[in-house]
């Protein structure tokens, strides 16, 4: 049959899923990253 032999949906599926946990930890990244400049900002303020 010709369904078992098109892998073209399952191959946009694993790219997507992929896409997704790369945009996930780049999220995080970036809110760790603001998080440490917002405490650095803070603690120069602070002595300014």
């Amino acid at each position: 049959m010709n369904i078992w032999k098109n892998r073209r949906g399952a191959t946009a599926i694993e790219y997507g899923l992929i896409a997704a946990l790369i945009a996930v930890a780049a999220i995080a990244g970036m809110q760790s990253l603001g998080t440490k400049v917002s405490t650095a900002y803070e603690n120069i303020g602070a002595v300014m």
